[in-house]
């Protein structure tokens, strides 16, 4: 009972209300805090949860952004493009979401006939949350499509790869699969040993990278491709290949290999003996590597240019006895040893020089391991580690191992380049850039006496099919007749030629190897060996591209006679 007095109210009863108010509002207070900070807890834990989980960025196992990425463009050395990114629909399809599956497949095929219906169906079928349909679609495709209105249907641009050269630099580009990834040729080396590269740069995929310049120029490509295509047709050949080469900075002005494909349809690349003959074919040089032996007799001082050597009878190894296909039976000075071809003399060479000191020079010249290039597509050399007295003599003249042709464009570069060993590259890259790699292999007057004689055979030897095509921009080289082993031996039938040169030989600057596999007579006035076909090849593609290349055709006489050593003028 509350006690009051006059004129007052229950005060006891009224501040014990307050109080009762006072402590419940308190208490709602921190029962809402709670509650708050709960839910707070509750968001946070949800958004660190969220953050911890890896969103899915893959379709079908291949991750989003290498599917959409692009790849930069290849530019040939004048800034000519010979690939590029294009931009395609390619048609998805998310099964969870498509409602009637089988209303789906028979709309699709009203579109994409050649879809299997049976495929399609199992496709659409399932919850998956992502599956490919078709990819690599037309524009009206995708419009045609989507006007079906089919849900759970739908289309994600990517990048597909163009060549607009086709064939033409098929073996130097390589080309990509479906997810625009490089499988062969530079495309293949672009995604390798350069990645780390393009990432140090900040140049992930997906974003606009630099063009790749490459050192070959596609107006010479052009002529070497039509040129060989000319060899495959005229002389009824199995294949042929070409490569040519700047012999100061190493690069590949041009480099071809028939039978070729199209890197739009890299699935032509796997058409029996597509292969690049340049540098994944290894072959019996022949005649083309007596060259290699002069060069390492000269530059050992064994001989001299103005030598003469006994030429007379064939030279006997056991039962075998080793001659010249068309023998002078006399004797024969050098210079006459090399624009004759002579087997004999090129033996004696060899062996004033020393079968020891000759395999030491091969390995100088790098003839045992695989030229440092970047196409993955490259084979091992066949030299063996020792040579017998008569495997040095074969040797000596390009039979009894084998290298490929890029071997032989780099050792012909130099011979003319006044001695040093120059790695070829693809890259664009300039003198200063290259002198570091330079191996001196070769004394600059040996290069002098080299160039004299590739010079020589062009006039008087072999070449001179060659020389009557390329008249006035002084071209010098050797031809080679290799044999081609059939059944465990030689065939005279058979036979794979190349023609090896340099120009202009007063003032060098390219090196060539042309190579015409099993060709057949021209006509009845022309024969099979290598002058007539692989060396009128190399004229007429000099003829054509040395105008582009800023080399003047001259006449004069001069120029030859300041070729000859002064011991022989």
């Amino acid at each position: 009972m509350a006690v009051v007095g006059e004129g007052f109210g229950p005060t006891i009863a009224l501040d014990g209300a307050r109080k009762v108010r006072g402590n419940l509002t308190q208490a709602r207070i921190r029962w809402m805090v709670l509650a708050m900070l709960m839910g707070f807890g509750l968001v946070g834990g949800r958004l660190v949860q969220l953050g911890m989980v890896v969103p899915d960025s893959t379709i079908e196992g291949q991750a989003r952004d290498v599917i959409t990425a692009t790849r930069p463009p290849i530019l040939d050395r004048n800034g000519l493009e010979m690939a590029v990114d294009i931009r395609v629909p390619s048609l998805f399809a998310e099964p969870r979401r498509i409602i009637d599956v089988e209303e789906a497949v028979q709309k699709l095929r009203t579109v994409l006939p050649d879809l299997d219906e049976a495929w399609l169906r199992n496709r659409l079928t399932g919850d998956k949350g992502f599956v490919w349909v078709q990819r690599e679609l037309s524009p009206v495709i995708q419009d045609r499509v989507m006007r079906l209105g089919i849900p759970g249907i739908d289309f994600i641009t990517e990048s597909k790869r163009f060549y607009p050269g086709m064939n033409e630099a098929s073996h130097i580009l390589g080309s990509t699969n479906i997810d625009n990834q490089g499988i062969a040729g530079i495309e293949a080396h672009m995604d390798g040993e350069n990645v780390a590269l393009l990432q140090d740069l900040g140049l992930a995929r997906g974003n606009a990278l630099a063009p790749v310049e490459l050192s070959v120029d596609m107006r010479v490509q052009h002529v070497m491709h039509e040129q060989l295509i000319d060899a495959l047709e005229r002389y009824k050949a199995v294949a042929a290949a070409g490569v040519m080469m700047d012999i100061h900075t190493g690069e590949i002005i041009a480099l071809a290999s028939l039978p070729d494909f199209d890197p739009n349809q890299p699935a032509s690349a796997l058409v029996k003996d597509s292969f690049n003959r340049i540098t994944a074919g290894i072959f019996e040089p022949g005649s083309i590597f007596k060259t290699v032996t002069m060069a390492g007799a000269l530059d050992s001082g064994a001989v001299s240019v103005s030598d003469q050597f006994d030429a007379r009878f064939g030279i006997r190894f056991g039962r075998f006895t080793i001659d010249d296909f068309h023998g002078k039976h006399r004797i024969l000075s050098l210079p006459e040893v090399y624009k004759y071809s002579s087997n004999i003399g090129t033996i004696r060479i060899m062996q004033a020089m020393g079968k020891e000191d000759y395999r030491a020079f091969l390995t100088r010249m790098g003839f045992d391991k695989r030229v440092p290039f970047e196409l993955p597509e490259m084979r091992l050399p066949t030299v063996p580690k020792d040579f017998s007295e008569v495997g040095a003599a074969t040797a000596s003249f390009g039979h009894g191992l084998s290298v490929s042709p890029l071997h032989m464009v780099a050792a012909y570069a130099a011979f003319a380049n006044g001695g040093n060993l120059v790695p070829p590259t693809l890259y664009k890259r300039d003198i200063a850039d290259t002198e570091p790699f330079y191996q001196r292999v070769l004394q600059p007057s040996t290069s002098d006496a080299l160039r004299y004689l590739m010079r020589l055979n062009a006039l008087e030897g072999s070449g001179s099919q060659m020389n009557k095509a390329a008249q006035g921009y002084r071209v010098g080289g050797k031809t080679g007749t290799a044999e081609k082993v059939v059944d465990g031996r030689y065939s005279a039938s058979k036979v794979t030629n190349f023609f090896a040169s340099a120009f202009p030989l007063d003032n060098p600057r390219y090196a060539m190897v042309i190579m015409v596999d099993e060709p057949k007579a021209e006509n009845p006035q022309s024969g099979t060996t290598a002058g007539w076909n692989a060396g009128t090849v190399t004229g007429r593609i000099v003829q054509r591209v040395a105008p582009m290349l800023g080399i003047a055709p001259d006449f004069s006489e001069v120029l030859d006679q300041n070729l000859v050593p002064p011991a022989l003028r």
